[in-house]
C-alpha cells in the first residue's frame, strides 16, 4: 500500500460542514438503526467460543459509530475482555474521541489503543513489528474516498482479520444521488480531498475481483435539499458547499456550471414529495468475511 490520503478529508472547515451534514441528513441515525438490526447476530457469530475480542476502527473520526458498535459488542459478551484499536490521522478528532470515551460509562472497561496515523503509516508500523495484531471486527465507514489506493487499503486490513472475523465497509450506494452528481461532474468536483470518486458499486467490483466472501446490505436514506434552490438561503448554501466539497459553491464555479449542477440535482438525484426535494443519499454496507 504505497499511499494514503491526498489530504485528510476530515480536517479544517470540512469538519464543521460534515457535522452540519450529519445533523441535516440523519446519516448516523440510519446507520445506528441498521447496526441494531444486523450487528447483534453478527457479533454473536464472530465471538462464539473466543476468550477475548479485538475491535479496530479505521478512519474513525470522532468515533460516534465505533462507540455505538462497541456498546452492542459489550451487550453480547458482557464478561469477555474487549480491546479497541483506533486508526485516525487527525489528532484533533482522536482527542474528541478520547473525551467522549471518558464520559461513556459502558466503555470504561475497554482498553483503547490510539494510532494517530494514516493507513499507510499504520501498515508500516505493523510490518515493522513483524507480528501483526489480529482483529475480530473492523470498520471502514465513509472513509475510502480519501485513499489514493483504496483496494490496497482493503487488502491490507482484511489480512489482519482473525478466524470468523468481519470487515464492515459502509459507503455511498451505487446509483445514489452522490454517485450521479460526482460521476457527471467529476472534473469539477474531484479537485480537493477527493480526487477520484468511488461508489459502493466500485467497491463491490473490487471485492469480487479479490474473491472475498461478503454480505451486502442496503441502508436507504434521503435528505431534504429544497433550500438549495432558494436564492439567498444560508442552509442551502451550506448544503451545496458540503455536497460539492467546496469552501464556497457560489465562488468555486461559474454561473453556468452552478446552473448545470443544480439542474442535475433537481432532475436526476432527487424525488419530489409534498413539494420538497429529497436527495438520495442511500448507503451500502459490505460485511466481508475473513
Amino acid at each position: 500500500m504505497e499511499s494514503t490520503t491526498t489530504q485528510a478529508g476530515y480536517e479544517g472547515d470540512y469538519v464543521q460542514r460534515f457535522q452540519f451534514y450529519l445533523q441535516h441528513s440523519g446519516e448516523h441515525t440510519v446507520m445506528r438503526e441498521f447496526m441494531d438490526k444486523v450487528l447483534p447476530a453478527e457479533f454473536a457469530r464472530i465471538g462464539e467460543g473466543k476468550s477475548d475480542l479485538n475491535f479496530l476502527g479505521v478512519g474513525s473520526g470522532q468515533g460516534e459509530m465505533e462507540s455505538y458498535m462497541l456498546n452492542i459488542l459489550q451487550s453480547k459478551f458482557p464478561t469477555t475482555p474487549i480491546s479497541a484499536h483506533i486508526v485516525e490521522p487527525s489528532i484533533a478528532l482522536i482527542e474528541n474521541f478520547k473525551a467522549s470515551v471518558t464520559k461513556a460509562p459502558n466503555l470504561q472497561k475497554v482498553p483503547f489503543t490510539w494510532h494517530p496515523v494514516s493507513c499507510a503509516d499504520y501498515e508500516k508500523q505493523v510490518k515493522g513489528m513483524g507480528n501483526a495484531h489480529k482483529f475480530d471486527f473492523m470498520d471502514m465507514i465513509q472513509m475510502l474516498y480519501y485513499m489514493d489506493d483504496y483496494v490496497a487499503v482493503i487488502k491490507f486490513f482484511h489480512s489482519l482479520l482473525r478466524e470468523k472475523g468481519r470487515l464492515m465497509i459502509i459507503h455511498e450506494a451505487a446509483g445514489s444521488g452522490w454517485g450521479t452528481l460526482w460521476s457527471v461532474f467529476a472534473k469539477d468536483l474531484c479537485t480537493k480531498s477527493v480526487t477520484k470518486y468511488i461508489s459502493g458499486g466500485d467497491i463491490k467490483g473490487e471485492l469480487d475481483k479479490m474473491g472475498l466472501k461478503y454480505e451486502q446490505h442496503s441502508i436507504p436514506n434521503t435528505m431534504d435539499i429544497t433550500e438549495c434552490f432558494v436564492e439567498g438561503s444560508k442552509l442551502g448554501a451550506m448544503l451545496l458547499d458540503f455536497m460539492t466539497d467546496q469552501d464556497s459553491f457560489e465562488k468555486a464555479y461559474s454561473p453556468e456550471t452552478r446552473a448545470k449542477i443544480l439542474d442535475l440535482l433537481r432532475n436526476k438525484c432527487c424525488t419530489e414529495k409534498n413539494g420538497r426535494l429529497l436527495f438520495d443519499c442511500s448507503l451500502t454496507c459490505f460485511l466481508v468475511h475473513a
